[in-house]
């Protein structure tokens, strides 16, 4: 033995190799436990040591010593444990090992190699694993193939048939049903079950049975009757376990939704040809000599070789291959003369569309007109085979009913009636075998063609039309046939109701859903999971697999305590957290409970209740009855009292008084008690469940049920019911269980409830139950159900029996749905996790984010279209599996890959896209409008598409969309929608529509609204069916918007769509015109159709002419009749009611000119009808052009008189001009060309002006027809376009002008760049704003036309003459060819000028804008330079407005600029100035784009030009603040003030243009910022909130950008108070104080965001001007009113304190070199200067000076005390100290950035001094970050962010620690006093000595001197200005608001500055002013 122990010691110190390979089977053994210790250890599946044990287990596991296998297995399994995925590359070896040796060893050896190999599967290694079992079914040995195959089932039973492919399984089975060992073949069947289970039981028949012996068949049909599908796999794959956790704890944190376990992948029902594999037949088919066959002469031999392919054919699977020529060939012999050939050629179609499916569509659309055809044939083989075949292609997929349209359409107006009713006959099987989606998709078009069909005169076609609207009706609903029904006469429409009815139209929907879950799956999840089995052979025992109860895998205590912690976290008035409540009751025995009762129960009753005879007991409970009731403190002694009753006498008792009794004390107790705990529920419910199933003790134990419910809830109660129920042997309990939750639904609702859990119960229990009584119990459950959830239920019970189904819908007809409904009973405690509240979205929704996986997101994005139509299809099946209810938790990446196939090329995908987007809409609810991230507009889109099937997706998709958000939610998309110029014409009409019937089942729909502006502008849309449409969905919106929101709205309306509107508003407003227009309107509209077909004179036809004629019996226009007499004695015009303004808004304002329609010329006539005398009328309208000229003349005649008149109709001739320039009569053009000019002098000697829908009407038609073919109307046409420039303006003409250089007529736009020539030249370009759109004529240089291009070379020559070289400006980009074009005009321009001594080009531009600017807008105007017309931006401010002496109408216009706006940068900013806050607009557009341009400059030389004017910008812009901020309040847009204060952040954006702000613009900026800011009735204004967003961040730019020096010095002069004329509004004296302070606030807080930054600033602000300004605020305040605001707490004066401390702090006595502005020599003495040393003196006592740097900086430290006597008259020692001190604060972070900059002044100011002479001790690294540092700090001076006025660095003043007997100072409080209170700062005036102000006035007078040479030191102070923005005041510590501002007292002595020291350091000043500092 101890040798034996010696050689395993040994052992252990070899490698592993070595120890599992040793020669002693023991050393092996350990070795393989030791491996197994060491697996079991490992928790990390990436552990190395696991790659190294990977290869050891393929001879391992072969071990020929039996328990070494057997733990080498053991091992293997604990390695397969702690592996991951990866362990699959040693999977092969290491399996064909086991299936080799391991599978006939021992039984524990078998098992185990069993558990290895489902290992691998967990490891997903299936594919090895198959490979192995191959090869195991084939083993000689029986022994080893029946564990083979048990594994096999194993496999399948725990995995799933998703995870073991069956079709590999399929293939494995054959082999085994004949094998020779019965338990091999026992298993086999087995597997064959298990299959069943899986993939159902047609496939595995068709399959396999084929391959069995009939006693075979005979016994798996018997194991096969009691099989049922609904399996569910109850293992996973390791990856699957990995996201367990994640699920787990995302529960546990949730905590509010239902707590449900994982669900498992529901079973699918797979077709058995995905399971087949495919045969290829053309090989074959080849070799059998078919070619040859069908060519025969002879009948037969034809019919043998087409049967030849009937019989290939006839293959379940066919291989695809090009089968073309094949079916061109049976195409000719379905034709074939010989029947019997037909019919067989007929069959082979048939078996190919079965055999290949979906590659058979094409070919079968190739062949179905030719079967069509053929079903003309009468007899009844041919018929029967063609129905056949027709059904297999539709049935197979090949076809569709998109796909048949226009092939059924053909078929029934063929003229055999048999045809027509054969092919409604298979259009009915069509219709019946698709789902609801692809029927609604293609209804619209079969129902008319089925209506049509009911009229036909054979009977057999009319019953084949109504059974085929049946069909229809039966899947989709009555909807789609009610307007058709309205069409039939009573008969028929009787009839095909009927036809409905019969057909069971109301189960429409069940049936629809029902075909889609059989061909989908079944996606129910059931609870249950199958018990591990032990072999396949355990199959056949003849029952059902027992299932597991539905409980979930986690224990009930963990569980339940999990919710109870969620629950009362969540519980708002609870504080703590409550411990988790357990639930699971501990065993206690009856000694125990006597024990623990004492004295609480009397000992005489627990006696009588153990007794044997009936009567005591029943005495007993009786007498316990009462004692409880008694007690006072029931709640301690709940549990013990239910444990006694459970115990004695307990829920068994025979006596069934005794058992009532036992049940009322136990309902009394819960219901009394104030908690009940749920152990006490736990253990009392399984009896109580019991007594229910008893009649005797019925109604007491549902009783306590009920009190268990309101005691801890119905969730838990039910929960613990479905185990019990579910098990027990007495099937009552189940159903009278059933019934008391029916009650208890009633009572409770189902708020408390886990409904899937319910649902899934009632499934797969209830109605499963082969007892009718439990089956009709849960029938009720599921409509209780229904009264609260709602029609949704029914998706959860998709897959239940017909019979089922149809009972429940009888039940949900009688519990119809409720909403949400109150209980009534109520929980007494708070219970945990209630997962719904009832109403239509309470039934569970499933995350799905788990499914949404990487590889799904990612096949959105394959380029095979293949892989994207399986990622769309996976979304289906998950939908499908939850249900169609899911959450939207992680569906962010669905969407965006959705999103993205809605733009895929292949439309297929894009209308499966759409599809699926609905149901996912559907299935998520109302929350998809939030998850989908816009995903809607994309949808809509889609609209855009041409094809119609598309379109029809898209509406289907939105009705699916409506149904899960609300239509207001989607009216923002349909919006932007409408008005996308990329959907086209029939999209419009589609969404129009699909808005109608929308809108039609509304009654009353306010925002509905929104949709009459682009309904109203698709009423002027080209495509008559938009129009149409537009206004039947007008027509709705009107009816359900209400008349009162219409009234706001009508303004917004323009165009044809407002008579539609009015009608409705205004009653009567469209009247009815004269009864003259029935004898006229049919033949003008004629006339004008026909202008195109007139003769060359411009007359029509004779015959449409004499249809003309006015009255029957007119005689010719020489003779007047009476009748024409007495008209004429009539008014000429009739204008009493006329509604001109209401006309106008009809006119649609368009640029471009498009021809008059038929119905606009129709309006026309109307209209001169109304208002025009009736023989004037007539004539104007007549198609002769005669007499429109006699009726010109008339109006010409009576012009002078009728000004008035003619003015209130001008809108109406102008429509009529319009339609004359149109025709092509030469003589009444001419006529109407001489009378416009006549018109508009006229309308000029009236002051009237064009209105813009009068402008609109005529310019646009004028403009295009400048370019007539007859020079002499083209001058007239010339001349009247510059009269109407001139009577209308430039601005407004000009976009008509630029659309005629867009025309196709060459002369047009020649004409048109003639007159922008001649508006340059004669209005000028200051004015109009033209010049951006020179580059249009410029490019015209490039046309071929030469006129043309002359045209634009003189044109641009006029603007050159103008503008001067600034032309090339707005030129555009031009070729080289064209710029030498125009550089040669030019040259010839210019020397044109000098001939004519005209100045140079671009003079008279550049003097006109000097007159604008220096002499003022009255100047211009004077000056004649300025077109009178065309005011433009000379418009002075006192005119703003609309002058009361112009008329009130039709004012002449006074506009700034064009249309066009500005031209540049000066005029903008004169349009800014003078024009009004909407004008200005134009010109901040252009200044925002210059700046924006400028910035974006790399060499900043833009913004070096700008930053000239940048002071006037902003000057005018913070005039412009208050003018938009007041006209904004008085009603109008807010956008101008948005305008003004985007404008002014641009220019503080850029530091140079803020740093050229001057101080004043600043001031009265800041001021105005601030006044509005506080203004309360801003966030009354339009877009309110976003205004003073953006005056706060403005603000803090302008704080942030602006002359930090400026921003201090207004600041600290706007805390005074406010003038009241500055405020915005008036108000009384309270109020402006209020305000005041209010104002101070925001300016304090801006102080405080400056001074905070101070010390990093601190070289950017000039110090002599900052101490100016706070000199200026004290004295102003005066000693008395700083000594009263000190005790009052002030804010500004303890703000200015603050800033003075920080000064001082940070420059240190050096403060003193900055009083020049100061007159320090005043009497009384300032009173900055003693606050100035009570700050140095507190700061150095406190030892918190900063050392400062070239001022001549004093560090406060002890040492200058214990050295009185520095050398001070050794200027080079000095500056040694000083540059000393620089360095060391260098070396300090916090302050290296300014030592560096003081090292740099000192460089500056000493350039002959060697800096890095003094750094010889110091580091490379050191030199080199100074270096650098100054490199940087150069650089920043050099582009202006270092301030240039940083005083000249001096020696520290030392001598200032010196005593002085002869300067007292100021008294000072101990700084570092915790009680004293730093804002109290009280400066008494009676106590400041004047010697002591004398003593500081010399000793600062001394230092100037010193310090800067010069004896002039005082200045005038400076007024300083304001600057505010609201920030947190509290952003300053309370460390520097309160330790700045010492107390002053006038005992204490300031250490005093020696006169030797001031001495030498004037004398070092001189020695550096002479350079005579030598080198150190």
């Amino acid at each position: 033995m101890a040798e034996e122990e010696k050689i395993l010691k040994e052992a252990k110190k070899l490698p592993w190799e070595d120890r599992l390979a040793h020669k002693n089977w023991k050393v092996r053994n350990e070795a393989n436990v030791d491996l197994a210790f060491v697996c079991d250890s490992i928790t990390d599946p990436k552990d190395p040591r696991l790659r190294d044990f990977g290869h050891l287990f393929r001879k391992t596991v072969a071990d020929s010593n039996a328990p070494v296998q057997e733990k080498a297995l053991e091992a293997l399994v604990a390695f397969l444990k702690a592996a991951d995925a990866d362990a699959g590359r040693y999977a092969k070896e290491v399996c064909d090992a086991i299936a080799a040796k391991c599978l006939t060893g021992r039984p524990k050896t078998v098992q185990k190699a069993q558990d290895a190999l489902l290992l691998w599967v967990e490891l997903e290694a299936v594919d090895v694993f198959l490979d192995t079992l191959e090869k195991a079914i084939k083993n000689k040995v029986a022994k080893a193939v029946v564990p083979a195959v048990d594994v096999m089932f194993l496999a399948l039973s725990e995995f799933g048939s998703k995870i073991i492919p069956p079709k590999r399984i399929l293939k494995m089975l054959p082999e085994l049903f004949d094998h020779q060992d019965q338990n091999v073949r026992a298993s086999a069947k087995g597997v064959t079950i298990e299959l069943c289970r899986w993939i159902g039981k047609d496939p595995v028949k068709s399959i396999l049975f084929e391959k069995m012996r009939d006693t075979m068949k005979k016994e798996l049909e018997a194991e096969l009757a009691n099989v049922s599908g609904g399996a569910k796999p109850s293992r996973k794959i390791r990856s699957e376990q990995d996201k367990e956790p994640e699920a787990e704890a995302c529960s546990d944190v949730v905590g509010n939704g239902p707590t449900e376990e994982p669900v498992a992948d529901a079973p699918q029902e797979i077709d058995e040809y995905d399971l087949m594999d495919p045969v290829d037949i053309l090989t074959p088919l080849e070799k059998s000599g078919f070619w040859e066959g069908v060519k025969a002469t002879k009948w037969l031999e034809r019919k043998e070789a087409v049967a030849e392919l009937t019989k290939l054919a006839s293959t379940k699977k066919i291989a695809p291959g090009d089968f073309s020529e094949i079916c061109r060939t049976l195409k000719k012999l379905i034709t074939d003369v010989n029947l019997a050939v037909a019919v067989e050629a007929i069959q082979a179609i048939g078996n190919l569309a079965r055999g290949l499916r979906t590659h058979f569509s094409a070919s079968s659309r190739f062949m179905l007109p030719v079967l069509l055809e053929k079903l003309k044939e009468k007899k009844p083989t041919v018929a029967e085979a063609l129905t056949q075949t027709l059904q297999a292609m539709y049935k197979a997929g090949c076809l569709s009913l998109v796909d048949i349209i226009e092939d059924v359409k053909t078929a029934v107006k063929n003229k055999v009636p048999l045809v027509r009713s054969l092919t409604l006959n298979w259009l009915t099987f069509c219709l019946e075998t698709s789902n609801k989606a692809l029927i609604l998709k293609a209804h619209k078009e079969y129902v008319p063609l089925c209506m049509e069909c009911l009229n036909d005169g054979t009977p057999d076609v009319r019953d084949a039309a109504f059974s085929a609207l049946a069909a229809i009706a039966k899947s989709v609903g009555m909807r789609p046939l009610e307007r058709s029904l309205e069409k039939l006469d009573d008969v028929r429409r009787k009839k095909l109701s009927e036809m409905i009815a019969s057909s069971g139209g109301e189960s429409a929907s069940t049936s629809s859903v029902t075909v889609q879950s059989s061909v989908g799956g079944t996606a129910t999840v059931n609870s249950e999971a199958p018990v591990v089995r032990k072999s396949a052979a355990s199959m056949l025992s003849g029952k059902r697999p027992a299932l597991s109860a539905p409980a979930s895998k986690k224990a009930g205590t963990a569980k339940t305590g999990g919710n109870k912690k969620d629950a009362a976290a969540r519980n708002e008035s609870s504080k703590t957290v409550e411990p988790p409540e357990d639930v699971e009751p501990a065993e206690m025995g009856l000694e125990e409970i006597e024990n623990r009762l004492g004295s609480l129960v009397k000992t005489e009753t627990i006696s009588q209740l153990k007794s044997s005879v009936w009567k005591e007991r029943l005495e007993a409970t009786l007498s316990l009855k009462e004692e409880i009731e008694g007690l006072q403190e029931l709640d301690k002694s709940v549990e013990i009292l239910v444990r006694l009753l459970c115990a004695v006498p307990g829920w068994n008792d025979k006596n069934v008084q005794v058992q009532q009794q036992v049940i009322e004390i136990i309902t009394f107790i819960s219901s009394t008690a104030a908690k009940f705990p749920k152990k006490c529920v736990v253990l009392c419910i399984t009896g109580a469940s019991e007594r229910v199933a008893d009649i005797k003790t019925r109604a007491s134990a549902m009783k306590c049920l009920t009190a268990f419910c309101e005691a801890v809830g119905p969730g838990f109660v039910f929960e613990r019911l479905y185990k019990i129920m579910n098990g027990h042997k007495n099937p009552k309990v189940l159903s009278e269980g059933l019934l008391w939750m029916v009650s208890a639904v009633d009572d409770f609702g189902v708020s408390l409830l886990k409904l899937k859990d319910l649902i899934d119960f009632c499934k797969d229990v209830g109605l499963q139950s082969s007892a009718a009584a439990t089956r009709n119990a849960t029938i009720k459950l599921l409509g209780a159900l229904h009264k609260f959830v709602g029609p949704d239920i029914k998706g959860f019970l998709n897959d239940v029996k017909p019979a089922l189904i149809s009972a429940l819908d009888t039940e949900y007809e009688k519990n119809p749905f409720e909403g949400t409904v109150a209980p009534k009973r109520v929980v007494k405690t708070s219970v945990s996790t209630p997962t719904s509240g009832g109403g239509l979205d309470s039934l569970p929704r499933e995350d799905i984010s788990g499914k949404i996986t990487p590889e799904l997101v990612k096949g959105f994005e394959s380029p095979d279209w293949k892989m994207r139509l399986e990622s769309i299809e996976a979304v289906n099946k998950i939908l499908e599996e939850a249900n169609k209810r899911i959450q939207p938790t992680g569906t962010g990446e669905l969407f965006g890959g959705l999103r993205g196939r809605l733009l895929d090329s292949n439309k297929n995908l894009v209308m499966q896209t759409l599809t699926t987007i609905g149901g996912v809409a559907s299935a998520m609810g109302p929350t998809v409008e939030k998850a989908s991230k816009g995903i809607l507009s994309d949808v809509l889109k889609c609209l855009g598409d041409n094809k119609k099937h598309m379109r029809e997706c898209t509406l289907a998709a939105l009705d699916l969309w409506l149904g899960a958000v609300h239509l207001d939610k989607m009216i923002p998309y349909v919006i932007i929608a409408l008005t996308d110029g990329k959907m086209g014409a029939e999209g419009r009409k589609d969404l129009f529509d699909w808005l109608t019937k929308q809108l039609a089942g509304l009654s009353d729909f306010v925002d509905a609204i929104h949709l009459l502006k682009p309904a109203s502008t698709a009423m002027t849309d080209k495509s008559a069916d938009v129009r149409k449409a537009a206004e039947g969905c007008i027509s709705e919106i009107v009816r359900v918007s209400g008349q009162e929101t219409l009234e706001k709205n009508i303004k917004n309306i323009q165009g044809p769509a407002l008579a539609l509107v009015l009608e409705k508003v205004r009653p009567g407003f469209v009247q009815e015109p004269f009864e003259s227009s029935k004898a006229t309107a049919g033949p003008v509209s004629k006339g004008v159709s026909k202008v195109s077909k007139s003769t060359s004179n411009g007359t029509l036809k004779q015959g449409n002419r004499s249809r003309a004629l006015p009255t029957k019996g007119s005689r010719p226009d020489q003779i007047t009749s009476v009748h024409d007499i007495a008209i004429q004695s009539q008014s000429l015009l009739n204008t009493k009611d006329s509604n001109k303004e209401d006309r106008e808004r009809l006119v649609v304002r368009r640029i471009k000119f498009e021809e008059l329609r038929p119905e606009q010329i129709q309006d026309l006539e109307n209209d001169m009808m109304k208002y025009f005398r009736e023989d004037l009328q007539k004539r104007l309208m007549s198609p002769d052009f005669k007499k429109q000229v006699d009726g010109l003349e008339i109006l010409q005649k009576a012009l002078p008189s009728l000004s008035k008149d003619i003015i209130e109709v001008l809108d109406i001739l102008l429509r009529w001009f319009v339609l004359q320039l149109c025709k092509s009569n030469t003589t009444c053009l001419l006529k109407v060309l001489e009378f416009l000019p006549e018109l508009f002098n006229t309308l000029k000697d009236e002051e009237y002006c064009l209105t813009e829908a009068e402008a609109a009407i005529f310019l646009p038609c004028l403009a295009e027809k400048l370019g007539h073919n007859i020079e002499k109307v083209r001058e007239k046409m010339r001349e009247l376009m510059k009269q109407i420039i001139q009577a209308y303006s430039v601005a407004k003409t000009y976009p008509y002008i630029l659309e005629g250089l867009r025309s196709k007529n060459n002369r047009t736009r020649i004409e048109c760049t003639d007159l922008i020539g001649y508006l340059l030249e004669t209005c000028g370009t200051e004015i109009s704003g033209l010049l951006k759109y020179l580059n249009m004529v410029a490019s015209l240089t490039a046309e071929r036309d030469g006129e043309l291009r002359k045209a634009a070379l003189n044109t641009m020559a006029t603007g050159y003459k103008i503008l001067g070289d600034d032309i090339w400006r707005y030129v555009g980009k031009l070729t080289e060819a064209q710029k030498s074009m125009l550089d040669d005009r030019f040259k010839w321009k210019v020397k044109e000028m000098e001939k004519r001594r005209e100045g140079r080009p671009g003079d008279a531009r550049a003097a006109l804008r000097r007159s604008v600017r220096d002499n003022g807008p009255e100047v211009a105007e004077q000056s004649g330079d300025v077109s009178q017309t065309v005011p433009g931006p000379l418009f002075s401010r006192q005119n703003y407005g609309i002058s009361e002496q112009i008329p009130e109408r039709n004012p002449v216009p006074r506009t700034i600029t064009g249309v066009n706006g500005p031209a540049d940068w000066n005029e903008a900013l004169d349009i800014i100035m003078f024009g009004s806050p909407e004008q200005s607009v134009e010109g901040m557009k252009v200044v925002c784009h210059e700046l924006a341009q400028a910035s974006n400059d790399p060499e900043e030389s833009a913004i070096d030009e700008l930053v000239k004017d940048a002071d006037g910008l902003v000057s005018c812009l913070a005039n412009k603040v208050a003018k938009t901020f007041d006209v904004s309040l008085k009603g109008a847009s807010s956008r101008s003030c948005k305008y003004v204060l985007n404008t002014l952040m641009q220019t503080f954006q850029n530091k140079k243009l803020a740093h050229a702000v001057k101080e004043g613009t600043l001031e009265s900026l800041i001021t105005e910022l601030l006044l509005w800011l506080l203004d309360e009735r801003v966030p009354r204004m339009e877009d309110g909130s976003q205004l003073l967003k953006a005056l706060n961040v403005l603000m803090l730019k302008i704080l942030d950008n602006a002359d930090r020096t400026s921003s201090f010095v207004v600041l600290i002069s706007l805390l005074h108070p406010l003038d009241p004329s500055r405020w915005p509004s008036p108000a009384t004296a309270e109020v402006y104080a209020v305000r005041n302070q209010k104002f101070s606030d925001l300016v304090v807080k801006c102080l405080i965001k400056l001074t905070k930054l101070l010390q990093s600033t601190i070289y950017e602000v000039e110090l002599d001007r900052l101490l100016q300004s706070i000199h200026v605020y004290l004295q102003e305040l005066g000693m008395e009113e700083i000594r009263r605001r000190a005790g009052a707490d002030d804010k500004p004066l303890r703000m200015v304190k603050t800033v003075l401390h920080e000064l001082v702090k940070l420059r240190g006595a050096a403060i003193k070199g900055h009083l020049s502005l100061i007159p320090i020599d005043m009497r009384p003495q300032p009173i900055i200067l003693a606050y100035i040393d009570l700050n140095l003196e507190t700061l150095a006592a406190a030892r918190m000076l900063t050392s400062t740097g070239p001022v001549g900086q004093t560090h406060w430290t002890d040492s200058t005390a214990n050295n009185p006597s520095p050398p001070a008259n050794s200027a080079d020692v000095q500056l040694k100290q000083e540059l000393g001190a620089i360095f060391k604060k260098i070396g300090d972070k916090q302050t290296s950035t300014i030592g560096l900059y003081d090292l740099y002044h000192i460089t500056k100011s000493y350039p002959k001094v060697d800096i890095f002479s003094q750094l010889q001790n110091a580091s490379e690294a050191f030199r080199t970050y100074i270096r650098d540092g100054l490199a940087q700090v150069e650089k920043n001076a050099a582009a202006g962010r270092t301030p240039s006025s940083l005083p000249l660095s001096t020696p520290p003043p030392s001598s200032l620690s010196l005593p002085s007997p002869d300067i007292p100072s100021l008294d000072v409080k101990p700084l570092m006093n915790p009680k004293s209170d730093s804002y109290a700062d009280d400066m008494r005036g009676s106590n400041i000595n004047p010697g002591t102000l004398d003593a500081i006035r010399e000793r600062m007078r001394t230092m100037q001197l010193a310090t800067s040479g010069n004896v002039e030191s005082v200045s005038k102070p400076l007024m300083p200005t304001s600057d505010n923005v609201p920030m947190d005041e509290q952003n300053i510590p309370p460390s520097q608001m309160g330790a700045e501002t010492p107390h002053p007292h006038p005992q204490q002595v300031v250490l005093p500055m020696d006169e030797k020291a001031l001495s030498g350091l004037q004398a070092r000043m001189e020695r550096l002013k002479g350079g005579s500092l030598e080198h150190m």
